[in-house]
């Protein structure tokens, strides 16, 4: 989500602290924080989304979303759009509520926790840690309700731990930046980012309609179920997204093709 940062407590929190919220369709507020925000799609999210809607990926993308480039790192998001009428409405909210409900995206799960990912330096070096933060919406009276959570209970009963499993390694991809003094990332790059991340039916047909499975040493079963199993081709994709930012040697160039790839 692009936060009203206004909106965040500036506390970090961890999935043993403790609130009260519940919303339910006889709170007045009801399906209000469904207008005016910018939610940032993930890769599963897309994926839930689109098969739920029963169109491809391209298309949902052209309808349902605009690009948002972030300054630091160069990477493009996919941003849900908002209806063109004056309460900037989410697509899918109903007056009855969400109509994908079972399939709402990653940070509507969360709503009203926030995740946060950061690099954090230990002994054994560098390792990745997530935090929470509790966005106070002041017109939200879900906080007035009785009902006790545990951030750890929240994300669970709300299917928000399916997700952050489903997109752990993306998260993990996001966390690059630029260098500074040193070019951003080149568009060639930043639009096979997008595809990757996000149109997993363009990234099928650009796996399999060249000669890119040729190049690498992949196994012949993973190459088998990521032809028909979209979650294993979402994976295999995040894995070559860290080969061609250069995070991580995730894929081996056969050897006949090394001096070409180079």
């Amino acid at each position: 989500m692009l936060l009203d940062m206004s909106l965040v407590e500036p506390i970090k929190r961890t999935l043993n602290s403790k609130f009260k919220f519940r919303c339910h369709n006889d709170i007045s507020c009801f399906t209000k924080c469904c207008s005016r925000t910018n939610i940032l799609l993930t890769p599963y999210d897309i994926l839930r989304m689109k098969n739920r809607l029963g169109i491809s990926s391209g298309e949902f993308l052209k309808k349902y979303t605009y690009t948002h480039t972030d300054e630091k790192s160069s990477h493009p998001y996919a941003v849900l759009k908002v209806m063109d009428d004056n309460e900037g409405k989410c697509p899918f909210v109903t007056p009855e509520g969400c109509s994908i409900y079972e399939d709402r995206p990653t940070n509507c799960r969360y709503y009203p926790i926030g995740q946060g990912l950061m690099i954090r330096g230990s002994e054994k070096g560098p390792v990745n840690e997530e935090f929470y933060f509790f966005i106070r919406d002041p017109n939200c009276l879900g906080y007035q309700e009785d009902r006790e959570w545990t951030i750890e209970t929240w994300r669970i009963d709300q299917g928000a731990d399916l997700y952050d499993e489903m997109n752990r390694e993306w998260k993990e991809i996001q966390l690059r930046r630029d260098t500074p003094g040193q070019p951003k990332l080149d568009p060639k790059k930043q639009g096979m980012l997008y595809m990757v991340s996000y149109d997993i039916d363009g990234f099928r047909r650009f796996t399999f309609e060249s000669k890119f499975p040729s190049l690498f040493d992949i196994d012949k079963e993973e190459v088998e179920k990521i032809k028909t199993d979209e979650i294993a081709l979402m994976k295999f994709g995040f894995k070559y997204l860290k080969y061609i930012l250069m995070l991580e040697e995730t894929l081996k160039v056969k050897e006949e093709y090394k001096k070409k790839v180079v």
